[in-house]
């Protein structure tokens, strides 16, 4: 079995920065990639941000040069740096681990980004 928790959502002015934090505990032998999804109001969920276990990255094209996706292996931790936020990037931000090896797929509780005046 698999957790995740996240930590690091909060409101935040327009143009600011936030980093979530993403630390996953338990077997992680399964895990391929980490994921950083969000979900704004009223919207689908869409994944904004990947990492394999190899160090691939990718950024859908919304966040692409805004968002940093980055791990640290010692610290099971997966972190989001979010910069020149605007109100368009309010979601609940969402961490996954796909261990599809496993045929699974792991979330985290979701946390809360607000980005207001």
């Amino acid at each position: 079995q698999v957790q995740l928790v996240e930590s690091g959502g909060g409101l935040v002015q327009p143009g600011g920065s936030l980093t979530l934090s993403c630390t996953v505990a338990g077997d992680t032998r399964c895990i391929s990639a980490m994921e950083w999804h969000r979900q704004p109001p009223g919207e689908e969920r869409e994944v904004v941000a990947s990492i394999t276990s190899g160090g691939i990255i990718h950024y859908s094209f919304a966040v692409k040069g805004q968002f940093n996706v980055s791990r640290d292996n010692a610290k099971n931790t997966v972190y989001l740096q979010m910069s020149s936020l605007k109100p368009g990037d309010t979601a609940v931000y969402y961490c996954g681990a796909d261990a599809q090896d496993c045929g699974k797929y792991y979330w985290g509780q979701g946390t809360q980004v607000t980005v207001s005046s």
